[in-house]
């Protein structure tokens, strides 16, 4: 189980007044980092994942705006990880963005019925990945 928490600048308590928490859940490391990048550059407060089931714990401690969701981790597939936030009435209101190597439309669509909001093909298009990001964070 790994957790971590960041954030751009002062204490967390400080930025999490002024600036919006993302879980970034996925099991490779670089992943990760790129995510925590791009989400210090667009002035948000991050809290990281591995595996799902540390994702769900995190997602009810923290209560995050928006969680960035790897679809394939190593205990719980993504899809397991969305149907338990979303059966919480703690975290069902949370957006979850699909973070996917899987490119099928079929796949997409299970994401979207599922709960997820959107969903990000890997690669990441660091813009394309930046607009969803602050579409979904409203």
């Amino acid at each position: 189980m790994n957790m971590n928490l960041q954030s751009s600048s002062n204490s967390p308590q400080q930025d999490q007044l002024r600036q919006p928490l993302v879980l970034a859940v996925d099991d490779n490391e670089d992943n990760l980092q790129l995510l925590a990048q791009l989400l210090m550059l667009i002035e948000c407060s991050h809290i990281t994942a591995t595996d799902g089931q540390t994702a769900v714990i995190m997602a009810q401690n923290y209560q995050p705006n928006l969680i960035l969701l790897d679809m394939m981790l190593p205990d719980l597939d993504g899809i397991e990880v969305v149907s338990r936030l979303k059966q919480n009435p703690e975290t069902m209101e949370i957006p979850i963005v699909a973070v996917t190597a899987m490119a099928r439309e079929e796949d997409q669509q299970r994401f979207l019925r599922a709960g997820c909001k959107e969903y990000i093909k890997k690669p990441y298009i660091i813009e394309e990945l930046e607009a969803t990001i602050r579409r979904c964070l409203g």
